[in-house]
């Protein structure tokens, strides 16, 4: 067993995560962002003010909106609509393309974990979280 504590190690996998997210995502030259607009409308249609809203918790300060965001995907003929925004077909079979990549990227990060092994390590992280948040 490492010597290293628990910081270490929960700060190497988040950027490892990140790191492969971001390489799936720059396949096909996007952001995270981009990502989780696509994701939300494949989910069914939406606003902008909508999309704003379902994804407040991800913008950075100097993101006010997700409309630039919108309009890159709609140049790119993947989003359509005026007020109400969907998922075109194209859209639709690039977000199916992304989706899978992502879902194998997360079999390959929990290769070798069990089920239980999972379950076990996301309750303590979910315990330490808590004891934290909580005074």
């Amino acid at each position: 067993m490492s010597e290293l504590p628990i910081g270490y190690w929960l700060k190497h996998l988040d950027r490892l995560i990140e790191s492969d997210f971001d390489r799936i995502l720059a396949a096909e030259s996007l952001g995270r962002r981009h990502w989780q607009v696509l994701h939300s409308l494949h989910g069914g249609s939406a606003t902008v003010d909508e999309l704003d809203d379902r994804l407040a918790p991800f913008l950075q300060e100097q993101e006010q909106t997700v409309a630039p965001v919108v309009e890159q995907l709609r140049a790119r003929r993947w989003v359509q609509g005026q007020g109400s925004l969907s998922v075109t077909e194209a859209g639709g079979r690039v977000h199916q393309e992304l989706f899978e990549r992502i879902q194998q990227s997360q079999r390959r990060l929990s290769e070798g974990v069990s089920e239980r092994d999972y379950r076990a390590a996301v309750q303590v992280l979910e315990q330490m979280s808590a004891n934290l948040e909580n005074g």
